[in-house]
This record gives structure tokens, sequence and C-alpha cells, in this order.
């Protein structure tokens, strides 16, 4: 019964399992981003090291979704005078984020530098509400 313990406790849990399903281990599953604002431009980073965002990457905006989709292939040999190992990843990811309400399709833009994705999005302007105004008590 010890040894069927010790087997049960080096395992993961179910918890540890799902979290690595969605989360990822580093690099090999969903896309991770980081939403911003600076000034008046939401900005969304989304790591995508090793990809070439030319062929291996798109970036849509449908009905105020930003869609994010990548595919990564990577294989690396070894080869040795006796030996021989072979390894490859591949898979298909995507990331939707919903924008503010007002963005404009048109104007979102996009870049790539150093393995990271800059999505740049203006806020339209929301002008300024109507001004708070205090409501007297009365007693009664």
């Amino acid at each position: 019964m010890t040894e069927l313990m010790k087997w049960f406790e080096s395992r993961r849990s179910p918890m540890d399992v799902i979290e690595r399903l969605f989360e990822g281990e580093a690099g090999t599953s969903a896309i991770r981003v980081e939403e911003m604002v600076d000034g008046n431009t939401l900005v969304v980073r989304a790591e995508l090291p090793g990809i070439d965002p030319e062929k291996d990457v798109d970036v849509t905006v449908t009905d105020g979704v930003l869609s994010i989709r990548a595919e990564r292939q990577e294989k690396k040999e070894h080869k040795d005078k006796d030996s021989y190992r072979s390894e490859f990843r591949y898979g298909s990811f995507v990331r939707r984020l919903p924008l503010p309400r007002g963005v404009q399709q048109g104007d979102v833009t996009a870049s790539y530098k150093d393995g990271v994705l800059e999505v740049r999005a203006p806020l339209p302007d929301q002008g300024q509400g109507p001004a708070a105004s205090k409501i007297p008590i009365s007693r009664g």
C-alpha cells in the first residue's frame, strides 16, 4: 500500500494538468498576452518567439474582437556518427480579445520585433460625460 501511495503522490494533480493545458508550458501552448493603455491607444503585446510573422501569424478584427492566430513548426535534428535524434513541435494557436466599443478596424496596426507581436488600437474619444451634480437631501 505504501508503494501505491508514493506512486500517486509522484503524479500531477488533475488541476495541475488542466492549468498546463490552458496556460501552456514555456512557449508551447496558448499565446500569452499583456494589455495596457498608452495615452489613448490600447496596446496588446503577444509572445510569439521563433515565428515568421509574415508567414505564420494572422491578426484580424471582426465584430469588435481582436484575433491573433499563429502556427508554429519547429524541428531539431542531431546527427552523430553512431546516433540520430530528431524532435519536433507544431501546432496552431489563437487568442481572441474584445476591443473597447468604437475602435475602428482600419486604425489597428501590428508590428513584430524580437519575438513580440505588438498590436495598437487607437481608442475612440469618449469626450466629457455630463458633469456630476450634487443632489440635495431633504429631511422628512
